[in-house]
C-alpha cells in the first residue's frame, strides 16, 4: 500500500509505477482504492471508477473494473458529493452525512478488496489525503484501515520539493496507532531537485527516530506523461508556439483528458481563470463540469462569459466537451433537482435536460464530416467514453440552423462554425487525432507506462522493491 503525507504527494505516480514493474515479473496485479475523491472518471463494463485507478489497471495489464475502486466521490460543491458505488450513482447515500456514509460503505469495499486480492497475486493499493487525519481516524474507510484489512506493506511518500519533508514523514509515523506503524516498511521523498549530497544524514536520522528505512528519493520528474490526477497546472498561456487555453471553472471534470496535448511539439497547454488570459488563446477548450449551472455563474462573475463569445465571434476554434457543451447552449432545464437549471450562454441553438437517470458508455465514435479548422478529422474514428446526465436536443429542427451539422450521431455532438461541442471524452487519447489536427506524433500510453517502471528501477532497485513482498 502506499500513502502520502499529503495530497498530491505522489501517491497514485507511484502506484502506477509499481503496478508496471511487478506486472512485468510476470504476477498478476490489480491495483485498489478503496475511495477516491475525484472529478476524473472513466467508464468501463461495469459503470464509472476513477481516472487513477483505470491507468493503474492498464499498468498492471489487468481489464479495469470497478471493484478497484468500489468508491467514487465525485463534488459538486465544496460540502457534497455525488457517491458512486460499483460504479453507479446511490442518491441516498449522496444525502447521507460524511461520518455516517463510511460504516455503510465498509462492507462494499471489504468485499472488493478480498475478492481482488482472492484473483490476484498482488494488490497495490493506494491511500487518500494523509493516514494521519486524526479528526477522521474514526471513519477511514481508505488509508489504515484499508491497510490493516490487507495486512499490506506500507510505503510513506512525501513532497520534498514543498519543503517539510522529514517532519511529515516523521509526524505522521507519530500519529499512527502501533499496530499501523508496525505496516511500515520504508518512506519515499519525491520531486527531489537540486544537490543530493545535502540530503544525508537526513534519511539516517530518521530511520534511527522510526525504525523505518528510506527506500528511495525520487527525482523531480515533470516530463513523464502520466495524467494529473487533480492537479490544473501553467496557469498563463506561453509567450510563443500554438495557444490551446482550457478554462478551468471551480468544477472542472475529466481534465485528464488533455493530458496528452502538453506533449505536442510548439504547442502550449494552459488553464485559465482570467478574461485576459483567454484572450491570446489559438484554440479554446470548454471541458467537462461537476456542476453546469454553478460553472456558469462562475463565468459570470469573472467576465469569462463575454471572452468566450469574443473568442468565438473571431471565428478562431472553439472545443466544448460535455458540460462545455451544456454551457454554451440557450437553456438547462431540471425537472428532477439533479443539476440545477440555469440560462445558457446561447451560442449554440441547443436546450439540455438533465435527468435522474446517468447515461455512462464506451465506444468507439466517428466523427462526421466537419468543415474549417476541423475539417482534418472529418471521418477520423476514436476510442472515447460519455459520463452525464444531460439529453440535449437541438432547438427545433436542425435545418432551421444554416450553420448547425451533426458531429457524431444522435445527441452526440454538432459543429457550428468554429465551434465543435461534443458529448464523448477522448478525443485527444487518439494518436489519429493528433496527427491529423497538429501534425504531430506523441508518446503512447504503453511507453509512459513502461518510463514509469523503468524510472523506479533505477531509483528505489529491484532488491527494494522485492523486498515489499516479504
Amino acid at each position: 500500500m502506499v500513502c502520502g503525507t499529503t495530497s498530491g504527494a505522489g501517491k497514485s505516480f507511484l502506484v502506477t509505477a509499481l503496478a508496471r514493474w511487478f506486472a512485468r515479473r510476470g504476477l498478476r496485479v490489480a491495483p485498489f482504492k478503496a475511495q477516491n475523491m475525484s472529478n476524473n472518471a472513466r467508464v468501463v463494463a461495469d459503470g464509472e471508477m476513477g481516472s487513477a485507478q483505470y491507468f493503474q489497471a492498464l499498468a498492471a495489464r489487468a481489464e479495469p473494473e470497478v471493484r478497484m475502486n468500489p468508491v467514487l466521490l465525485k463534488p459538486e460543491n465544496d460540502t457534497q458529493s455525488q457517491v458512486i458505488v460499483l460504479g453507479k450513482p446511490d442518491a441516498e447515500l449522496s444525502r447521507t452525512p460524511w461520518r455516517e456514509r463510511s460504516e455503510r460503505l465498509w462492507p462494499t469495499i471489504r468485499a472488493s478488496l478480498d475478492s481482488l486480492g482472492a484473483e490476484n497475486d498482488l494488490l497495490v493499493i493506494e491511500g487518500a489525503g494523509s493516514p494521519a487525519e486524526i479528526n477522521l481516524e474514526a471513519s477511514d474507510i481508505v488509508n489504515m484501515r484499508v491497510a490493516e484489512a490487507a495486512n499490506a506493506a506500507t510505503v510513506l511518500i512525501c513532497d520534498i520539493d514543498r519543503g517539510g519533508a522529514f517532519a511529515h514523514l516523521y509526524g505522521t509515523h507519530q500519529l499512527l496507532r502501533p499496530a499501523h506503524r508496525a505496516l511500515l516498511r520504508g518512506f519515499v521523498f519525491n520531486k527531489f531537485r537540486g544537490d543530493a549530497a545535502l540530503l544525508p544524514p537526513g534519511p539516517q536520522m530518521l530511520e534511527e527516530l522510526t525504525g523505518v528505512p528510506t527506500l528511495g528519493v525520487l527525482p523531480m520528474w515533470r516530463e513523464h506523461g502520466l495524467p494529473e490526477e487533480d492537479g490544473v497546472f501553467d496557469a498563463e498561456p506561453a509567450a510563443s508556439g500554438f495557444s490551446v487555453a482550457v478554462v478551468a471553472y471551480p468544477r472542472i471534470s475529466n481534465l485528464d483528458e488533455f493530458a496528452p496535448l502538453k506533449r505536442v511539439p510548439g504547442l502550449s497547454l494552459s488553464w485559465v481563470r482570467r478574461p485576459e488570459s483567454l484572450a491570446r488563446a489559438d484554440l479554446l477548450i470548454l471541458p467537462g463540469s461537476k456542476h453546469v449551472a454553478g460553472d456558469l455563474e462562475w463565468l459570470r462573475a469573472t467576465g469569462l462569459d463575454a471572452a468566450i463569445a469574443a473568442h468565438v465571434g473571431a471565428g478562431k476554434p472553439t472545443l466544448a466537451v460535455c458540460g462545455g457543451l451544456q454551457l454554451l447552449g440557450t437553456e438547462l432545464k431540471d425537472p428532477d433537482g439533479v443539476e440545477g437549471a440555469a440560462v445558457g450562454l446561447g451560442i449554440l441553438p441547443l436546450i439540455t435536460e438533465y435527468r435522474a437517470g446517468k447515461h455512462q458508455h464506451r465506444s468507439h465514435y466517428t466523427l462526421d464530416h466537419l468543415g474549417g479548422y476541423w475539417a482534418p478529422l472529418s471521418g477520423i474514428g476514436f476510442d472515447g467514453y460519455e459520463i452525464r446526465h444531460g439529453r440535449t436536443e437541438v432547438t427545433g429542427a436542425i435545418e432551421r440552423h444554416a450553420a448547425l451539422r451533426l458531429a457524431l450521431p444522435g445527441d452526440g455532438g454538432w459543429q457550428q462554425d468554429s465551434v465543435l461541442a461534443l458529448y464523448t471524452h477522448g478525443l485527444f487519447e487518439s494518436a489519429a487525432v493528433v496527427k491529423a489536427l497538429f501534425g504531430a506524433t506523441t508518446p503512447t500510453l504503453e511507453d509512459t507506462l513502461e518510463g514509469l517502471a523503468d524510472f523506479i528501477d533505477e531509483h528505489i532497485g529491484h532488491d527494494r522493491l522485492m523486498s515489499l513482498l516479504g
